[in-house]
């Protein structure tokens, strides 16, 4: 999962950046309101954990503008110092998705975020070691998708960009969230590359709206899968 932290103390950021790395998430760190906004305009976030008293944006200005800007919204935590609860009320009323008061344990924040995440993955299948999607049945295990029952061959790579893009559908995903779910990185790999995986995916699952599902590519953002079948 990929985790946004924004806050303005940078013992604070590392504080929070180890811990999402100890739960196998990929934190992505901003020093102010403004830099974290122009981020959720180009990128994929699975949750976003904000400060309230930050320059630029502050916390509670970055979820009105979530509200209004953005198609699709991680949820969000806000981790503060303020502890009136009229601050609490407005922050939960302004789309805040949990609230968390500094300081607090290591224990108690890393049980929050995986929470939250458990919470924002349910439904989707994520956690289970087969799932159906229309005609197409996912074993995690074997690594093997079949349609209709027939087993489509998929290197190691294409089964985690399908298990990807199903668990994610009518969700756009940038090609950052892509290149760094999958690859693990970003630096390295050439668009040609992920291009060449989705088209192969494509392909050979024949993503087409006759068979429920279709990839089509957000232009100068990422890819979306868009399920056809509801």
């Amino acid at each position: 999962m990929r985790i946004a932290i924004a806050d303005d103390e940078r013992d604070v950021i590392d504080f929070l950046k180890a811990i999402v790395e100890e739960l196998g998430h990929l934190p992505v760190t901003f020093s102010d309101g403004n830099a974290l906004s122009t981020a959720l305009s180009r990128d994929t976030f699975d949750l976003v954990i904000v400060d309230w008293m930050m320059p630029g944006k502050d916390g509670l200005e970055i979820l009105k503008w979530m509200d209004g800007a953005l198609d699709e919204k991680p949820p969000v935590i806000m981790m503060t110092n303020r502890t009136a609860k009229a601050d609490i009320t407005d922050a939960l009323n302004a789309g805040a998705a949990d609230y968390i008061t500094k300081p607090e344990d290591r224990g108690v924040i890393a049980a929050r975020i995986n929470a939250m995440l458990r919470r924002n993955a349910q439904g989707s299948g994520a956690f289970e070691t087969t799932a159906i999607y229309g005609k197409y049945h996912l074993d995690r295990i074997e690594q093997t998708v079949a349609i209709n029952g027939e087993t489509v061959s998929l290197t190691a790579k294409e089964f985690e960009l399908a298990d990807l893009f199903f668990r994610n559908a009518d969700r756009t995903l940038s090609r950052n969230y892509i290149m760094e779910t999958i690859w693990r990185t970003t630096a390295s790999l050439a668009t040609r590359t992920l291009d060449m995986h989705i088209s192969r995916v494509r392909s050979k699952l024949d993503l087409q709206p006759e068979n429920g599902f279709r990839i089509f590519t957000v232009f100068g953002y990422g890819y979306r899968l868009e399920s056809l079948t509801k």
